[in-house]
Formats: C-alpha cells, structure tokens, sequence
C-alpha cells in the first residue's frame, strides 16, 4: 500500500514538490527559486527550461527524503500558476520563445483593440472572462506573430501549446500527453465554459490554429504516467487543477457560497456558485471551480495581481528586510491609523478596476515615516484589494463567505490576517495545513486514484488552525478604506 500522495505545484516564483500522507498532512517538502525575466516594460517571463528543471529537482528531493522509493508514492497531482504561456516543438518538445506571465502586459493594446471593435461581451458571455492580457489567448498569438516561422509551423501542426500544467504533463510523460484540465482551459480565453469546448468562433477571433490546444480532461482524471527514468519509476497522474481552484478544493470549499482567498505572488478570492456560471456585474470573473466525473463547479472570482509580490519588492528591490518573517514585527511597531498607502499597481490593476497601463505608488509620506510604516502599507494593500473584490461579490451574489478561508504564504503572517478580518468585517479562518494549493491537487489525484470515494470525504479532512475576528471600530474601518480608494485613483491610467 503506498503512503503518500505527490503534489507538484508550480508557481510564478518557485517550484515545489510535497508529499502528502492519507489525512492530508504534509510529510516531505521540496521548494526551488527561479528568477522572473522582465525584458520591456510590463513584460514577465521565465525559462521553461527554469521550470522544468526545478520541477524534476524538487520531486527527485521530496522522493529521497522519504526513504527514495517511488513505489510509496500511489500517483501524482499538478497544480500551477495559470495563464502563463508557452509554445513548443511536438517533436523535440523545445521551446520556441520564454513563457509569456501572467503578469506579462504587453498585449494591452492588442486587447483594447478588440474592445473597440465590440468583442467584449461575445467573449466574456462564453468564458466568463474580460479581454484582458491576463489571459493567455492574446499571449499564444503574440507568439504566433513575433517568432519568426512560428504561425507557419503551427497550421502545419509541427507545434503545441500549453499552459504550465501541459507543458509539464508533455515534459513527464515523454511527449505522449498533451492535455490540460477544465480549470486551465477555463482561463486561456478560448474556451467556452458553457459546451465545456473549444470555441470555433475564439479561436477565429484570435488567430489561433487548433492543432495547437491540448485536450481537455476531468481535473480527476488520468493523464498518463511519468517516464520512469524521471523519478525512478513510471508514476500514474491523476490530478490537474489550475492554483487558485486547488487552493478552493484544498479548502474544502465545496458548497456553493463557501469562499477562500489565496495569498502568494498573487490574491485570488474565489467562491463556490456550484452549477450555476454566474455573471459578474463588477468586472469579477466567471470561471470553472474543478470538473469531476463530467460535471462542471463554477465559481466566481477576483484577480489581484499584486500580494506577496509586492513584499519581494520591499525585500528585493527596496532592501527593506532581509526575510519576509520580519514584516510581522515591522508592521507591530506602527502608529495606529497611519496613513501610509502602498498600491502595487506595477503590471497594472486587476479586479475590479482591470487597467493594465496603471502604475504603483506609495502616498501619505510625513517626516516621520519609516521602515515599519511603508512595511505595513504593504500588507495593508493586500488586504484593502480583498475587501475591493468582498464589495464587488456581495453586490453580484447579493451575499458574500460570512465566514472566509485563508491560505498561502502571506497568512502566516498573524498580523496582516488580523487587519484581513478588520478590514472585512468577517470572521478569516486560518487552516492547519497552509499548503492548500498543493493540496487540492494531491486530493484530485487521490479522487481519481481511489483515495478518496467523493468530496465530502475530502471535507471532513480540513481543520481550522485559529479564526481572526474583527476588531476594529466601524468608523475606522472606513476611513482607512476611504483614504485606500483615493490612492487607487491617483494611480489609474484613465479616470
């Protein structure tokens, strides 16, 4: 009987590898760094060959630690930064150019063009997205139209595409499996979350040939098996799911209107709206929750492109600290109600505002201003952009999570998850096992795999570490709110 579960999970900064055990609990972790390229202005991008290396790296890490015997392991889960994009060679499985980011900006005005020309609703009313350069349709046709031969190769069907997830399924299996799952395709912009298809009429708008889109699977479903020279032995793949939907299923947020929000590189709040693919009035998106067994969760969700990213750069770039351990005890030594904003609008603003030529800035800078205020501005900032997206789905689903799951890196942090709940005015509970992204992949793998018999199941595995309750006063609660969205005007591209 094997003892564990293997989650890959491939993020925008790292990759890791993490065994996890029947009950859901961490047993080996495997973590690498890999650098982000930012060639132009608004432009990320990554070495594939960063990202495989890593993958394969923190896998063969996390297998030695438990003993080096793969037959432990009963199959593997994939979950991954989604949106980023690449192109590659069927045959030799090279990459023709870096993976496009999802914070890459560079097609903005591309999409404002087919905003002008009236494709916005068509596009958002089958996918459920904004035309946006967040998604990866107008990223493949940038590819297709600025390296050299490449649209030529792709209608004679010599290349492929993929987000990350089929990258690494092609990169596992040897080049036999070129497939995503229904979570990665719902954010590409190509496909049609209703048919649960690729849409003839998006890939005709966007210029994109279909002999290059992966099939579309369950994200329990089989994907193949590893090579087994890659690990030691040739493991069954029975999980992919885009992060943020891992973070909800690793949440156990399986009940429509249960939500959580996931704090890495990125915010993401998503909530459960079950079997019905509700339309944002608020520029929130509609997306595809997990697929099992053919049927199809929504859920409705708010992009932040900025959270624990803008903590790098007040490491990395300001030199503030040396560890993002000490924010904590950074942002302690703060006045209360100061009134230092941070908006780290620095590849634009998602939602609900979704202007991608906005630009970040720090206001409300006094002679006694430090370290530990602008530090605070910081988490701050992640925590005014939730309650943007809490505001926006309590006006579209008439109601929002009275009670808020939280997960990723950021919420370690006890202070930053106690401003969430002030800011909120909701109870943020904080889960035993943080690694929830990685999770709801394991679990996906494990559902296909006969870990697990159904969801509920899964449910009765999530444990509740602390809950943070409100605490601060109403009238500042909204002066410090008020004085946020005056900050995020001043830095908009258009009034």
């Amino acid at each position: 009987m094997a003892d564990y579960l293997l989650a890959i999970d491939q993020g925008t900064t790292s990759s890791r590898a993490i065994l996890f055990d029947r009950s859901g609990n961490v047993a080996h972790v495997a973590q690498q760094e890999f650098p982000q390229q930012f060639p132009h202005d608004g432009w990320v991008e990554h070495d594939p060959e960063e990202i495989w290396g890593t993958v394969v790296a923190t896998c063969r890490e996390v297998i030695e630690k438990s003993g080096g015997t793969p037959s432990r392991i009963a199959g593997i889960g994939i979950t991954n930064q989604r949106e980023t994009t690449l192109l590659w060679d069927r045959q030799t499985g090279e990459p023709l150019y870096n993976a496009i980011v999802w914070q890459d900006r560079r097609t903005a005005d591309a999409c404002q063009d087919l905003r002008d020309r009236g494709h916005a609703d068509m596009v958002q009313a089958r996918t459920g997205l904004l035309i946006d350069p967040y998604f990866s349709a107008t990223k493949l046709a940038w590819l297709l139209d600025h390296v050299e031969g490449a649209r030529e190769r792709a209608e004679r069907g010599e290349l492929a595409f993929g987000t990350v997830d089929t990258f690494l399924l092609w990169r596992l299996t040897g080049g036999r499996v070129h497939a995503t799952d229904a979570t990665n395709a719902s954010r590409t912009m190509l496909f049609n979350i209703h048919t649960q298809q690729w849409d003839d009429d998006l890939l005709s708008l966007f210029g994109i040939p279909p002999a290059l889109l992966p099939d579309v699977r369950d994200s329990s479903a089989d994907f193949g098996h590893t090579e087994a020279s890659l690990l030691g032995e040739a493991l069954a793949i029975g999980g992919v799911v885009g992060d943020q939907q891992a973070a909800l299923v690793g949440q156990a947020c399986f009940e429509p209107g249960m939500g959580k929000s996931t704090y890495g590189t990125g915010c993401f709040m998503i909530v459960n709206t079950g079997d019905k693919a509700a339309v944002s009035r608020n520029r929130l998106l509609t997306t595809v929750a997990y697929r099992i067994a053919g049927k199809t969760t929504y859920a409705m969700e708010g992009s932040i492109f900025v959270a624990g990213a803008a903590v790098q750069w007040l490491r990395d770039g300001l030199k503030l600290f040396d560890n993002a351990a000490e924010t904590e005890s950074l942002a302690r030594e703060t006045r209360d109600g100061h009134s230092v904003y941070l908006v780290p609008a620095f590849t634009g603003l998602g939602a609900p505002h979704w202007d991608p030529k906005a630009r970040g800035a720090i206001f409300g800078l006094t002679r006694d201003t430090g370290i530990a205020e602008i530090v605070a501005a910081g988490l701050q900032a992640v925590c005014y952009q939730t309650r943007d997206l809490q505001a926006c789905m309590r006006d579209d689903m008439e109601a929002s999570p009275g009670t808020l799951r939280v997960d990723g890196g950021m919420v370690k942090n006890g202070w930053l998850v106690q401003f969430l709940a002030d800011m909120l005015d909701v109870q943020v509970d904080r889960p035993t096992v943080l690694e929830t992204t990685a999770l709801g992949a394991a679990y996906m793998a494990g559902l296909h795999l006969g870990w697990y018999k159904d969801l509920d199941e899964i449910a009765e595995l999530w444990r509740c570490e602390k809950s943070f309750v409100p605490r601060m006063p109403e009238a500042e609660r909204e002066r410090l709110y008020q004085g946020w969205l005056t900050a995020v005007d001043r830095v908009k591209s258009v009034p």
